[in-house]
């Protein structure tokens, strides 16, 4: 009997140690690319060496602050043009989440507790709209904002990224609504609270955790978002981080160092977020696995 519980303790270390090193392999392939970056924007080098090591050559901080520092001239003044394109990617991104999820909540709560005429017909709607991909929309809504006179602004950038961020947070929140034991509701209206009430103070507490992954998705989606940005924004001072990025990589030139020094940097905002917002990722992205 000891024999083989020593037996069966070894092979659980060994199951152990295995399942370590597989999970240590699966960061470094997933942090060698991004290591790759940090050692291009840092380094000093003129041109990028293929090595197995990302290490620096020559040290330096001169990329990030030639990125930060990117200035305009703006008649007797000069602009500080890297901050206002930040400023720019973070407004259209905050805002794109707030609208989202201000317009889904109640349409998923409703899809989610209510029986109405229209509503599996506007679902397969709601399906078909993401079936989509954003190049395909991007000359009409070109033409709709300059009839609207919105063209190479934040506000038409919003409307756009809102119009996918929206059916996404509607899909996303009525499977976490539909999770949700309807018996609370019912529990806090016995108590005499209005449907507005439960809805407000048993429901929306209780979905948190998904509303908050909802609006981070929603949130990256416009802050990544490349080709409608480029499409819809001809000014360089309402460019947003990703259109800047891009024009390091020029037809016959490509400052890679500049690049790896802006992606780094972009990157910032979103690591923020996501470690603010991590005590809700597994428990969001899991909420409408099962029913209660």
């Amino acid at each position: 009997m000891s024999g083989s519980g020593g037996g069966g303790r070894q092979v659980r270390a060994i199951e152990s140690i295995a399942s370590h090193l597989v999970v240590l392999l699966a960061v470094a392939f997933a942090l060698y690319p991004v290591l790759w970056v940090i050692a291009l924007a840092f380094s000093g080098s003129a041109t990028p060496e293929a090595r197995v090591l990302p290490i620096p050559r020559e040290p330096t901080f001169d990329h990030l602050w030639a990125v930060i520092s990117t200035t305009r001239e703006v008649g007797d003044s000069t602009q500080w043009l890297f901050g206002r394109q930040l400023a720019n990617s973070l407004i259209v991104s905050i805002a794109t989440a707030l609208v989202g999820i201000g317009i889904a909540t109640p349409t998923a709560y409703a899809l989610a507790r209510f029986n109405f005429v229209g509503k599996e017909g506007g679902l397969r709607v709601l399906l078909a709209t993401q079936m989509f991909p954003a190049v395909a929309s991007a000359i009409p809504l070109y033409l709709l904002l300059d009839f609207l006179g919105l063209l190479n602004s934040r506000t038409g950038l919003i409307l756009c990224y809102a119009t996918t961020a929206v059916p996404f947070a509607i899909f996303q929140l009525r499977a976490a609504f539909e999770s949700i034991p309807v018996d609370l509701e019912e529990a806090a209206m016995v108590d005499g609270a209005t449907r507005f009430q439960a809805f407000r103070m048993v429901v929306l507490p209780a979905a948190r955790p998904a509303i908050a992954v909802t609006a981070l998705f929603a949130f990256m989606s416009a802050y990544n978002e490349f080709i409608l940005a480029a499409t819809l924004l001809g000014k360089e001072d309402m460019f947003t981080l990703p259109v800047v990025l891009q024009r390091f990589i020029g037809e016959y030139d490509a400052q890679w160092e500049a690049f790896a020094a802006g992606a780094l940097i972009v990157s910032l905002p979103v690591m923020i977020l996501f470690y603010v917002l991590q005590r809700h990722l597994v428990a969001g992205l899991t909420s409408g696995g099962v029913k209660g």
